[in-house]
Parts: structure tokens; C-alpha cells; sequence
């Protein structure tokens, strides 16, 4: 061998000693640190069907898909990682014979053909991702508009470092072949031909002037280069495990297996229950608990190991944070920040969390240490207009301002953007619960909100015996299950009214309506009465746990007794919450969105929509509007994904013409009103629910359809402002229930079915 394969091989087997040695003991420490979480052992059921999964997610790229042209450069640039291992195996053996080729593989047509193109097509899938990057920078809007950019908050010398790596070792590869062609055809090899370089032949003869020795030395020096690249990149990740947009290549796999459905359902719908020591608390065995029990997340350790993985395996791609209703209203919550801030307190605090009760005391005064005392959610001092000053993962204040964890809505739309299936809502809301259950802490308006449904059973505090009013001069008696009828078993349909179908006069018109259609289409239905209370959803997305197992366990008890088996709901959360997590609580229903329930009636032909909109409406308002758009409830849509059955509704309906709004469906914009948000005062930014009436009022639609209380109180309000501006004049908030009914009556009641112009001011929030 020359003096330069001596010092090549030398320099490059040692420098790969160390990258290993380094990469092991970091792969060590993260196992060290996750194992340091707390127990859940509700993620390895089914392992043939998670593996199923992963696959499909890892080869089909479905979690990439929402962005096309990123998800195909994505797939490749990935896929190359994988199939290009082999040369860098090459590569070590040109350090000492520049002509080496791999044993049975190195010859094969198909072997060089995949090579050659995964090495062009991971060139050209880096480059265009380096082009996004560029082009989405925050720089490209400054100031304030930045924060628009998905990539704003991410840490862009790690983004840079792993982009130029990739660059760089498809380039190697590429002139290695180049040079391989070359040599061979030098040393009269017979491989010098387009069956064995079918996409770098053509740049045959590109080095041919150097010699066969100067090619010998070429392919050298270009193969060590490439390993060094290569085993620098390793080494610097190795250094820096807060590295997300490295380590996700690799804690992905395990992301995604361990996520919490094994048939690859995005992690939505029900919270996961409050667990201590890895077991569900239940509120009647409270006392059962140790003493120094941590109820909720108050520091980063009372994480599960799954939080704490989700947590390192964030790539920093901002897909949560285009989404986030919060965050694009101007507002400090950033799903991708908040994963960012807990994974660099993790492992700063790591060699804390790691020693033993003797270690500790050795390193007092350590910045692990002095990060042991800064308490998760407080107060950061952080100033409007400058979001990143609300995350301090090191200290010395809060590692996440307490205006960060109560923005959030819950709408899910982190989550179901993340390509790697980070679960942001239960991390949230988990550390709700310690603010609420240990520290106290949490909006004054909250306050209000837990006393009613403590006392009255009901968000507005108004008695049981008005749970029934909505039925009033209805022209058929509504069933009262305990007075009317024994049991749930003697009707088709438990009607669950909920508290805003109850109580909320615009809610009661959605509840009036479902019932006459029943009625109409002959299902048979009974109601519980003043024997409904709210279904504690407000309350466990606040982050009181106890009070929501307390209204839930009264409510399974109550639906236990009546024999419900089958449910029909109006409000998406109540929807959420009975079919979701009521099983939780040993209570197990069908249920039934209202829209999916009339969807079935019209498809059975039992309702018949005849009229068109402008003949079931006499009363002058929007009595030409035959335009509508619809607003997809969370949690109908992302939390459930019933997104089909209100469209087909609408589209059932005659002379409607649909518009869509640029948001829907999956990337629907959140009303404001989910996580409790509902009663809290909206302090910050510009409001949720303002944005998505603007969207709205952009289709020129001049109806907006909606299927929760919840959306129509906010759209309500948001048209309100529009309307005082004069802005949105002929425009209306119905649920879809109202539309059917007017259409199905031939005009009979349909002024008292949609006229609703002027809606009462909303909750605080």
C-alpha cells in the first residue's frame, strides 16, 4: 500500500473507532435516561400488528403524504440512507485496493443499478429539501411574520449540518463511480459498460487524464472522504443527543411501533388515564396512594418513558406548529417548542436523574442539579412578540411559561401532523393535572367552571330541572327514560341532550331539530332528563382528572342502569368523551354523532330532503342563501374522523352549492372552544375563533354549517364582530340539523329551524 492508503486507512479506521464508541454510549444513555420515565405498559399488545404498521408508515410514508413534494424527496433521501450502507463498506475496502468491490454483490447489475439511483435520488431529494428550507426560512417574512415560517424556533445549524452530510456523502458516491468506471476501464476490467453504470457511464472519461495511478489515489482520497464524512456526522450526534433532526432516523422505528394504537390510528380521541407508577388512578382509591404520589407531570421525570422518547425523536420539522390554532394566532404555544424545551431539559437533566442518592450529593452545584429544583410550568418572563423567551429548558426560571400550557385547545392538530406520532395533547394535558391537582395553578375563569360542574353537574351552573325546557310546545312528547319508559332497551336510541343542547339557547335549536327528525324519520328515542350531567369533558381537559372521573363514573352508572347501548349525540366533545373514554370507566356504548345517525336516515330514505334553501326560509334572513360551507368539529373530525357524513348531508340537500374552506377536513382550524378554552378568557393574540370566521367568510358561503355546540357559540360570536362591520350582512351559523329539517318540511317550521341572526354573546373566551 502508498504512504496516502497508510495514512487514509489509519486515520479512517480510528476516527470510526471513536464515532462507534461515542454512538454506543450515547444509544446507552438514552435507554438509561427513558427508562428513568414512568412505567406504561399499555404499548407492546399486538406486536405482529405494530410491526404491520411501522412498515406501512415507513415505506408507504403515509404520515408524510400531507406534503407531497417533501414526503417523495423525503422517502428517497431516507431510503438511500439504508441502501447506500453497503458502499460505504466499499469504501473501506478502496482505502487499502482502490479496485476492491464487494464479494457477489459488487459485479451485480441490479445491486449497481439500485445504487446509482438511490445516490442520484438521494441528491436530488436532499437538494430540494435544502430548497424548502430556504424558501420557508423565517428570514424570507421578518419580524413578526417569521414565526409564520413552520422552521421558525428550529435549531438551523443541526438542520444544516445533517442537509450538507447527506450532500456530501451522495456526492462521494457518485464520483466514486465515476472513478470506478474509469479505473476499470484502465486496468481492463470488463465491467466498463452501461450495464454495470447505467447512470454515471455517461460521465466516463471525466478523470480518464489522471492515470491510473492518479485514479487509484483519487478513489482513495474520495472514499475516505466519504467515510470520514460520514463517521463525523455520527460523532457529532453522538455528542449532541438533543440532536432531533439526526436521531429520528432512528428512534422513529420505535416511535412509531410503541405508539399508542397497534393499527397505526393517530393518537387522539380519549386521554390517556392519569397513571401513577404506570397503573390508572382511580378517584375512589385515592387514599391508597403513597404520599409523595405525583399526580400529573410536575417535572420532566414524571414523564413516561414514551414521553420522554417522543420527546428526543422530534425531528423539529414545524409540522404541528403550522397547524396549531394557538400559534397562528399570535400566541406563545408552539406544539414543536414544547417538545423541544422538555427534551433539553431531559437531558440536561439527565446525569441527575441518572445518579444515585451518594452521586447526587458528590456533584451539588451542578447545572444538572441546580435543574432539579426549576419547576416545569411557571413563569418565564417572557415578552409579547418574542414566543422563544416562554421556553427556558435550562433554568433558571419555568421550562415552559404557564401561558404556553393553557393556549392550547386540544384540537389535536399537532398530532396529526406528525410524521413521527408524537403525542402532544396527553403530554399536555398531563401536566394540566399537576397544575390543577397539586400546585393550584390555573386560570381564575377555570375556577367558576370546576364549582358548577361540582355542584350543578352543568359548565353554566343552571339546575337539572331546565334540562328539559328545549322540549317545550314540541308537537310530540319527548320520552323520559324512568317516567316514560323503563328502559333504554324499549327505544332505538338513548338522545344524550348534553349541557349546551340543554341549556344554550342556539344549542337548543340543534336539539329541537334532531328530535323532529327522529320523530319524523319513526325513530324511537328516549331522553334522561334531569338524570344527565355533563360528561366531564371540560373538566379532564383542564387537567381536573378527579372531578371528570367524578362526573363520568355518575353518568356509566346512570347509562349502566338505564340498559343504554345505543347513543346519539349532538356535541362533539360529548360524542368524544362517551365513546372514548367511558370505557375507561367500565361504560361501553355505540354512539353516534347526530350527523352520522341523520346520514343513515336520509340514505335509508326515511328523511327525505325536498325543498330547496330558499323555499325553506320565508322569513327574509338568508332567504336566498343557497351557498354553504362546513366547519369539521375536532372532536368530530381529527379526534374521530367523521368527516364524510356532514358533507354528504350538506350535498343531500337541494340547490346547495358547497364550498370548502382551504382548512378542513384534517388540517381544519380549530373554533377556540375545545380544552376547556371555552370559559377562559381569550388574553392573548388575536382570537381562535375570529380567524376561522374570516376563513369562512372568504369562501362566500352564505351559510356556515356546523355540528357542535361548541363551533356554533364561537363561529356565532366570530360572524357577530363581522356583522357589527358590516362585513357578513346576509350571512348565518346553522347546524347541519337545522338545514335538514328546513329542507325535509317543505318549508313547514323552517323559519324557527334557521332564523337565528342574532346570537347572544358567549362564554368568556
Amino acid at each position: 500500500m502508498s504512504a496516502l492508503q497508510v495514512v487514509a486507512l489509519v486515520v479512517c479506521v480510528v476516527v470510526t473507532l471513536v464515532a462507534v464508541a461515542l454512538f454506543v454510549k450515547t444509544v446507552r444513555g438514552f435507554v438509561a435516561l427513558f427508562g428513568a420515565g414512568q412505567p406504561d405498559r399499555s404499548r407492546t399488545g399486538e406486536p405482529g400488528l405494530r410491526t404491520v404498521t411501522l412498515v406501512r408508515e415507513f415505506l408507504g410514508h403515509t404520515r408524510m403524504s400531507r406534503l407531497p413534494v417533501v414526503a417523495v424527496a423525503h422517502w428517497f433521501t431516507m431510503i438511500s440512507f439504508g441502501i447506500l450502507f453497503f458502499t460505504l463498506v466499499n469504501a473501506f475496502g478502496q482505502l487499502a485496493r482502490p479496485e476492491f468491490v464487494l464479494p457477489v454483490l459488487g459485479h451485480f447489475p441490479p445491486f449497481e443499478w439500485v445504487t446509482e439511483l438511490f445516490a442520484w435520488a438521494g441528491l436530488a431529494g436532499i437538494l430540494v429539501l435544502m430548497g424548502i428550507r430556504q424558501r420557508q426560512h423565517p428570514r424570507s417574512a421578518p419580524g413578526e411574520r417569521g414565526r409564520r415560517s413552520r422552521f421558525f424556533g428550529s435549531t438551523f445549524w443541526q438542520a444544516y449540518f445533517v442537509e450538507l452530510v447527506i450532500l456530501g456523502v451522495t456526492t462521494c458516491i457518485l464520483l466514486l463511480r465515476v472513478l470506478e468506471f474509469d479505473l476499470d476501464r484502465a486496468l481492463g476490467g470488463g465491467h466498463a459498460n452501461a450495464l454495470h453504470f447505467p447512470l454515471t457511464g455517461w460521465m466516463s472519461g471525466l478523470f480518464g487524464g489522471l492515470g491510473t495511478a492518479g485514479l487509484e489515489n483519487a478513489i482513495v482520497v474520495v472514499a475516505a472522504v466519504k467515510i470520514l464524512i460520514s463517521f463525523t456526522w455520527m460523532i457529532t450526534i453522538a455528542l449532541t443527543p438533543t440532536m432531533g433532526v439526526a436521531w429520528h432516523r432512528f428512534l422513529a422505528f420505535f416511535n412509531i411501533w410503541f405508539k399508542r394504537h397497534a393499527d397505526g390510528r393517530t393518537s387522539l380521541g380519549a386521554l390517556q388515564p392519569m397513571r401513577v407508577a404506570g397503573e390508572p388512578v382511580d378517584f375512589e382509591n385515592i387514599e391508597e396512594l403513597p404520599e409523595d404520589a405525583a399526580l400529573g407531570v410536575g417535572k420532566v421525570e414524571d414523564f413516561t418513558w414514551k414521553g420522554l422518547l417522543d420527546f428526543t425523536t422530534c425531528t423539529e420539522c414545524g409540522r404541528c406548529q403550522s397547524q396549531c390554532p394557538a400559534w397562528n394566532t399570535d400566541k406563545p404555544l408552539s406544539p414543536k417548542l414544547v417538545v423541544m424545551a422538555l427534551r433539553d431539559n431531559a437531558h440536561a437533566k439527565a446525569p441527575w436523574l441518572l445518579a444515585g442518592e451518594a452521586e447526587r450529593e458528590a456533584v451539588a452545584g451542578s447545572a444538572a442539579v441546580d435543574l432539579a429544583e426549576v419547576p416545569l410550568v411557571g413563569q418565564t418572563g417572557y415578552a409579547a412578540g418574542s414566543p422563544l423567551q416562554a421556553y427556558t429548558p435550562h433554568g433558571p426560571e419555568a421550562v415552559i411559561d404557564a401561558d404556553v400550557l393553557w393556549s392550547c385547545t386540544t384540537c389535536g392538530a399537532c398530532v396529526e401532523q406528525c410524521p413521527v406520532d408524537i403525542e402532544h395533547v396527553d403530554e399536555i394535558v398531563d401536566m394540566r393535572r399537576y397544575q390543577v391537582l397539586i400546585e393550584s395553578a390555573f386560570p381564575s375563569e377555570l375556577g367558576g367552571l370546576f364549582k358548577n360542574l361540582e355542584n350543578k353537574g352543568n359548565p353554566w351552573g343552571m339546575g337539572a330541572r331546565a334540562r328539559l325546557d328545549w322540549a317545550k310546545d314540541l308537537p310530540f312528547p319527548v320520552k323520559v327514560l324512568g317516567q316514560d319508559v323503563e328502559s333504554a332497551q324499549d327505544v332505538d336510541y338513548l338522545f344524550w341532550v348534553g349541557c349546551a343542547g340543554a341549556y344554550e339557547d342556539r344549542a337548543k335549536k340543534t336539539t329541537r331539530a334532531v328530535a323532529e327528525l327522529l320523530d319524523t324519520a319513526g325513530v324511537t328515542f328516549a331522553v334522561l332528563g334531569d338524570g344527565e350531567s355533563c360528561t366531564g369533558d371540560p373538566a379532564r381537559r383542564a387537567g381536573n382528572e378527579f372531578l371528570f372521573q367524578m362526573l363520568a363514573a355518575q353518568n356509566v352508572e346512570t347509562l349502566n342502569e338505564a340498559g343504554a347501548t345505543r347513543i346519539v349525540v349532538t356535541c362533539a366533545h360529548c360524542f368524544n368523551t362517551i365513546k372514548n373514554e367511558y370505557p375507561q370507566l367500565g361504560g361501553s356504548y355505540e354512539v353516534l354523532h347526530h350527523t352520522q345517525l341523520l346520514n343513515r336516515l336520509v340514505r335509508d330514505q326515511k328523511l327525505v330532503p325536498v325543498a330547496r334553501p330558499e323555499e325553506a326560509s320565508s322569513a327574509g334572513v338568508a332567504s336566498t342563501a343557497t351557498s354553504v360551507t362546513y366547519h369539521d368539529p375536532c372532536y368530530l373530525g381529527r379526534h374521530n374522523g367523521v368527516y364524510a357524513p356532514p358533507r354528504e348531508l350538506i350535498g343531500a340537500l337541494p340547490g346547495v352549492d358547497y364550498k370548502e374552506m382551504d382548512r378542513s377536513a384534517e388540517r381544519s382550524f380549530c373554533c377556540g372552544a375545545g380544552g376547556a378554552r371555552m370559559w377562559m378568557e381569550e388574553k392573548l393574540g388575536t382570537r381562535i375563533n375570529a380567524n376561522r370566521t374570516e376563513e369562512a367568510l372568504a369562501t362566500g358561503a352564505e351559510r356556515i354549517a356546523i355540528g357542535c355546540p361548541f363551533c356554533k357559540v364561537m363561529l356565532s360570536d366570530g360572524l357577530t364582530t363581522a356583522q357589527s362591520e358590516g362585513r357578513a350582512e346576509q350571512v348565518e351559523v346553522v347546524d347541519i340539523a337545522q338545514m335538514l329539517l328546513a329542507a325535509v318540511r317543505r318549508g313547514e317550521g323552517g323559519d324557527d329551524a334557521l332564523a337565528e341572526r342574532a346570537p347572544e354573546p358567549a362564554p368568556a373566551g
